[in-house]
């Protein structure tokens, strides 16, 4: 048998005593998140996507590189997506990849004791030399993936709590009301814009007012976007109230020379329902 192949075989049948040891071995009250379970359900999934991770990694002494990696990247993905995982602090995990590389180049060494006359300096050399490389890969790998997992759903998250934050509340058949509330900032501003565009066309909205009072501060960029929905609106034959302007908005629309003369302004939201209420009753 080949002697890449051999070791192969011993590090496979170590497979088992290769999780149970680096379990064993944790420090459990020096670590946090998944480390540091007492749920036996946790637990036994973490020793077994420990010993997944053996079955896989034993892989990189019979197969190249590219095969290798191709095969290895479904337990990588997997594991970056993990709850348990996600709320355990990355220099943890690494220092865990740091731990069970030790536990190969120990376990390498055993083997080499077992066959003294069999094995060269320069095989020895070989093999930590490519558990080392493979470790780092592996790690800037799940590094890489934890990232891109995490971004796309704090991404998600940020769409949602948007989407949450500035809804269109139907008040009659054709009449809805956009509350304002919070920092706005021109990535959600953007939002605001795209999303309440497409909430009045969808329900028919024909009168929305946009109440500002609870909003702080806002930015030019952000007046910009604001006055750009309230052209947007007026080209899909919605007309609009603002209400609840405050000084400094006001003052930073007027530097900017924003046109009023799309929307009809009232100090309150009020006294612009109430308004609004009065030309109905009028115009019946």
């Amino acid at each position: 048998m080949d002697i890449n192949q051999e070791l192969h075989q011993f590090l496979l049948n170590r497979a088992r005593n290769l999780t149970e040891e680096w379990y064993d071995s944790l420090d459990k009250s020096g670590t946090a998140g998944v480390y540091s379970s007492n749920d036996p359900a946790v637990i036994k999934t973490l020793k077994e996507q420990n010993y997944e991770f053996h079955i896989h990694f034993c892989e990189v002494l019979v197969k190249d590189e590219e095969a290798f990696f191709k095969d290895f990247d479904e337990w990588i993905i997997k594991i970056a997506k993990d709850n348990e995982h996600l709320k355990t602090p990355i220099h943890y995990i690494i220092k865990e990849f740091m731990r069970v590389r030790q536990q190969y180049l120990d376990y390498i060494n055993e083997f080499v004791s077992i066959h003294p006359e069999d094995i060269e300096q320069l095989q020895i050399e070989e093999w930590n030399r490519v558990m080392i490389k493979v470790f780092d890969n592996v790690m800037l790998q799940f590094i890489e993936e934890t990232h891109k997992y995490s971004t796309n759903r704090l991404k998600a998250q940020q769409e949602l709590l948007n989407e949450l934050s500035s809804p269109v509340i139907s008040l009659n058949n054709d009449t809805a009301l956009l509350p304002l509330v919070g920092d706005i900032d021109t990535a959600r501003a953007k939002f605001i814009l795209e999303n309440t565009l497409n909430q009045c066309v969808q329900k028919g909205i024909g009168h929305l007012f946009i109440d500002l009072s609870g909003v702080v501060i806002i930015d030019t960029m952000v007046a910009h976007e604001i006055f750009q929905l309230i052209d947007a609106l007026d080209l899909v034959g919605v007309k609009t109230t603002l209400s609840g302007i405050r000084p400094e908005i006001a003052a930073t629309a007027v530097q900017l020379g924003l046109s009023f003369d799309k929307v009809s302004i009232s100090s309150t939201l009020a006294q612009a329902m109430d308004f609004n209420n009065e030309q109905k009753g009028n115009s019946n």
